[in-house]
């Protein structure tokens, strides 16, 4: 069974930084891909980036050249390093593994852009 914890999210001001942090049950090399996807209120689910396992990073249009994801193997851990946060970044983000057997998801962690 798969595990994600996401950690990392809380307020923070506009134009500030925050990294979330997602947390693997065992290898994170076992999946085809990792991403981050978020939620807010009255709104879809939105996928805002994703990372192979070769390294290779998509980016939703909305957060290009602000969001950073990575992921340390070592660590069974997918970053995702978010600067020049805006308020409608405001939501709750989700950590996904992408098969090869399906889809998981974790919990969620709030982030609130707000001054």
């Amino acid at each position: 069974q798969v595990q994600l914890v996401e950690s990392g999210g809380g307020l923070v001001q506009p134009g500030g930084s925050v990294r979330l942090s997602c947390a693997a049950s065992g290898s994170i090399t076992r999946f085809n891909a990792m991403g981050w996807s978020r939620q807010a209120p009255g709104k879809q689910r939105e996928l805002v980036a994703t990372i192979t396992n070769g390294g290779t990073t998509n980016y939703a249009d909305s957060v290009k050249g602000r969001f950073t994801i990575s992921r340390d193997n070592a660590r069974n851990t997918v970053y995702l390093q978010m600067n020049s946060l805006k308020p409608e970044d405001t939501a709750v983000y989700y950590c996904t593994s992408y098969g090869p057997f399906g889809d998981y998801w974790g919990q969620g962690t709030q982030v609130t852009v707000s001054s």
